[in-house]
């Protein structure tokens, strides 16, 4: 195998490593998964069609299966940027936390003093407002897809959680659509209290846990 393909091959591996980070979401663990998959495929096929220029082929086929591997990726656009501004100013001093994935989505993370009440999935008064803007700035950039990821914390058991945690994403995914968010763009899962934040010894660290986590991508085109 050419040196180079070597080169690549250990790189990507070594960005898979890098993708399983404990500070990073699953979303993003995914993303860079696929994409370090990706680039050793595309090394070894760009080296195997290589004819007179190796390196090139292998350099051009790990860049290639990147970007395949992790689904097409996202785009940071003016959209996007704008999103954020505009999220950030809706959000401030609320406790919502605004900020840009290594993955290029657009990412709300909603505490539970904003969110939910221990054991509830009906959505707060205070947190209404912020929707209310969120949906908006959803509906000017109609090209982007949410994914909506409801958490709890470690009290009671994974049969009353896991179903909590999905009704919390469910219900936030509701909100939107009633004001008029395409139910299509929308996605929701729910990890129970399987990916703490913080410590579930105590209180203020199961407050941290119940939590809403919001993604909005917009999927890089050729």
């Amino acid at each position: 195998m050419n040196k180079l393909i070597v080169m690549f091959v250990a790189l990507a591996l070594g960005s898979g490593g890098l993708s399983g980070c404990a500070n990073m979401s699953e979303t993003q663990r995914d993303t860079g998964t696929g994409a370090a998959i990706g680039a050793v495929a595309g090394a070894v096929l760009g080296g195997l069609t290589a004819g007179g220029n190796p390196g090139r082929s292998a350099a051009t086929g790990a860049a290639l299966g990147a970007a395949l591997g992790a689904g097409g990726g996202y785009l940071w656009s003016k959209h996007m940027q704008e999103q954020k501004a505009a999220m950030e100013q809706a959000t401030k001093g609320s406790g919502v936390s605004v900020s840009q994935t290594a993955d290029n989505q657009l990412k709300l993370d909603i505490p539970s003093d904003v969110s939910f009440d221990v054991g509830r999935y009906d959505i707060k008064p205070n947190l209404r407002p912020i929707l209310d803007r969120f949906a908006a700035t959803l509906n000017q950039n109609p090209v982007t897809t949410v994914k909506i990821v409801g958490h709890t914390d470690n009290t009671g058991s994974n049969a009353v959680n896991d179903p909590l945690s999905l009704n919390r994403a469910r219900a936030t995914r509701d909100y939107l659509t009633a004001r008029g968010v395409a139910e299509g763009r929308v996605s929701i899962t729910g990890r129970g209290s399987h990916e703490p934040v913080a410590s579930n010894s105590s209180a203020a660290g199961r407050a941290k846990n119940r939590r809403v986590e919001i993604f909005v991508g917009e999927a890089a085109r050729g």
